[in-house]
């Protein structure tokens, strides 16, 4: 009874908390036009009588919620509830000894932490990095923020959920351990770079923007149609930010909520060119000075949209895996099109296109100009490395659909072509993927 009532209180604070930043909970997944719940999208069918796992995961996180609180006032705890087998827990704690691998196993590791693989690796390197003890933050706070932030993620979506954050916030300590990075940054811009990549996709409907716009959804017409999703997902960061107060004890509050969605709103794909032209002006004339704040800020906003689309670059083991996943997102959204009877957008089309068609754009439009620029920046053994798989992959690809692969080759005909003028077509995925 008293979980029970904890949960309804904190289910309460959230409504509360999210109405302070201008949202409308109930509103959440409601669809004017095609009465689409956002929430179910993706879903499954449950059997009869079966308890849905977000609601198991849910009560979990209280449970340790609860159990944290607790130990960290020094009471005992009596007949604690074990999540995870012991064995289990051994294997995810010698996992989290390499995290800083461009190998890490993300999909293992959510295995092995119960589907908590946001929570645990977040924490751990805000631990690892000494941001909780350097900006005094509380422990129970920043846990029940993490699990707050992973419930908010809908695990439904195949590709864009807590997972894919886990997975685009470990890329971002790789990154951040890079000799420029590591030489560089401050404490600060270390802490709003894994915030942001954690809640980068916060609350992903698992639809992209064109068709929410289409479907004239709220969020579309409280954007006013610019970078909806990412506004959302920064917004939403910000409601769990002040529900949890855990920067309520510091000055910079205000400061930490703007460039985060400064961090966010980077990873709109739309504004591609915009980045990466401005990205290769500065390695062209040499001008990078990270001595300067701005400047350290651009370079995040760079390393976030690489660790959000560095799928490609990841081992054939890994990368295909995510592959498989982003089309079968793409295909589910172009099915509700059909069955609708609205425009089928780009690459949704499972009738037109096949998976290695769509990567095989992606590499080529969007990830291959970036990650090129990225090395430029930072020649490092990653860098070498990253643009190594992408080449084997985008070959495995082209292998199992040589036609897709002559399409591309075709795109490339026109020097410079390529890296200046992304297709709209993959454009259009990544608006998907990020």
């Amino acid at each position: 009874l008293k979980c029970l009532l904890i949960i309804v209180v904190g289910q309460g604070i959230r409504t509360r908390g999210l109405a302070q930043v201008g949202f409308e909970p109930e509103r959440r997944g409601s669809h004017p036009y095609l009465g689409v719940d956002f929430r179910t999208l993706h879903s499954r069918a449950e059997s009869a009588g079966s308890i849905p796992a977000r609601r198991v995961r849910r009560l979990f996180s209280f449970q340790r919620h609860l159990l944290s609180s607790r130990l960290l006032r020094g009471a005992p705890h009596l007949n604690p509830l074990h999540i995870l087998d012991e064995d289990y827990c051994g294997q995810a704690k010698c996992m989290l000894e390499k995290v800083g691998s461009w190998n890490f196993d993300i999909f293992l590791f959510d295995r092995l932490t119960n589907g908590n693989s946001l929570v645990f690796l977040t924490f751990h390197l805000l631990n690892q990095y000494g941001l909780i003890e350097l900006f005094q933050l509380d422990m129970v706070k920043v846990r029940q923020f993490l699990v707050l932030v992973q419930e908010d993620y809908h695990n439904q979506n195949p590709y864009h959920n807590a997972v894919h954050a886990a997975d685009v916030t470990q890329a971002m300590h790789c990154y951040l351990r890079e000799p420029k990075l590591a030489q560089s940054l401050t404490s600060f811009d270390i802490l709003l770079g894994l915030l942001a990549a954690a809640t980068h996709d916060l609350d992903h409907p698992g639809v992209n923007q064109p068709f929410l716009i289409k479907t004239n959804h709220y969020l579309a017409a409280l954007y006013r149609n610019t970078s909806v999703l990412e506004n959302h997902h920064w917004r939403s960061a910000v409601g769990l930010l002040r529900e949890t107060e855990l920067f309520s004890h510091l000055p910079a509050e205000d400061s930490i909520e703007r460039q985060l969605g400064s961090l966010i709103l980077a990873t709109d794909i739309s504004r591609q060119n915009e980045y990466l032209s401005r990205f290769r002006t500065h390695l062209d004339e040499n001008n990078l000075c990270l001595g300067h704040a701005s400047h350290r800020h651009f370079v995040l906003q760079m390393a976030l949209k690489c660790a959000d689309i560095c799928n490609p670059c990841r081992p054939w083991e890994l990368s295909k895996q995510w592959s498989e996943k982003v089309t079968e997102e793409f295909f589910h959204q172009g099915d509700i099109e059909k069955k609708h009877k609205l425009e089928i957008s780009p690459l949704c089309d499972s009738e037109a296109n096949t998976i290695a068609s769509v990567q095989i754009g992606f590499m080529t439009y969007v990830v291959e100009p970036l990650f090129a620029e990225w090395a430029r920046f930072s020649d490092t053994r990653l860098s070498q490395t990253m643009l190594g798989h992408l080449g084997l992959n985008k070959a495995s690809w082209s292998a199992m659909d040589p036609e897709a692969s002559g399409s591309s080759e075709e795109g490339e005909s026109e020097p410079g072509r390529a890296t200046e003028e992304p297709s709209s077509r993959a454009l259009s995925q990544g608006s998907q993927e990020s």
